[in-house]
């Protein structure tokens, strides 16, 4: 398991008459151009929605719709709050979110990578899930379970790719920390599978029923996104 990496990660819904295709195209030709010109910007991905179905689980699912995920890193958490909030470019920035988004979410996550993806995951299935813990549940509970979580998904065939990210600060306004209440989302999955016949099979099987078993003690919710991850830097 690899050391905690700090992302800055946005979930994004597009404007109600953005159709998918100009949102899609707007985002990756015109958007993503525009903000790989941040300083200290060194990585960054958008994840495109392709669907929302509870593919391989048999679990509730949160409110949450999004069209898209964006994730980046940058040198220090600093100054990524400093890049998105001052000058010329964070002003075009804001500017043009405000043209093709419809709402606009920020969290901080650290970012731990369970099962390393193989060298070249191109054409992989990926999966992004929201998690949320129960409400009588602290959030060290929660941290600690996930851990553990971590070591039975390890054991599950066919899984390509594993990565926790653990929501360590929230912006339900971007620029405007809030609180927990205000957008209760404790961690945030990336799975990836070879296929969708490998995901299925991978939670059919008796290590993937085991998984799921142990999710129940400390999840009340995983929505869950199939998407297609477009690498901007």
């Amino acid at each position: 398991m690899s050391e905690p990496t700090t992302l800055r990660m946005g979930l994004i819904r597009k404007k109600p008459e953005w159709t998918d295709e100009a949102f899609r195209d707007h985002w990756r030709d015109r958007h993503g151009p525009l903000v790989a010109q941040l300083p200290t910007l060194r990585d960054y991905r958008q994840n495109l929605v392709l669907d929302r179905l509870q593919r391989g689980i048999d679990f509730a699912r949160g409110p949450w719709d999004f069209d898209g995920f964006s994730q980046l890193r940058f040198d220090e958490g600093a100054q990524a709050d400093a890049a998105f909030n001052r000058g010329e470019l964070a002003a075009a920035i804001r500017a043009d979110e405000e043209r093709f988004l419809g709402g606009l979410h920020i969290v901080t996550v650290a970012q731990t990578e369970v099962i390393a993806l193989p060298p070249k995951p191109e054409g992989l299935l990926k999966r992004i899930s929201l998690l949320r813990r129960p409400i009588e549940q602290s959030e060290d509970d929660f941290r600690r379970e996930w851990k553990v979580h971590a070591d039975h998904v390890r054991r599950m065939p066919g899984v390509s790719g594993y990565r926790q990210n653990v929501v360590t600060a929230r912006e339900l306004v971007k620029g405007t920390p809030c609180g927990y209440a205000e957008l209760p989302i404790d961690g945030i999955v990336e799975l990836w599978f070879e296929s969708t016949d490998t995901l299925n099979a991978a939670f059919a099987s008796p290590q993937g029923q085991v998984t799921m078993a142990h999710a129940l003690t400390f999840l009340a919710e995983i929505t869950a996104f199939v998407v297609e991850e477009h690498r901007v830097v």
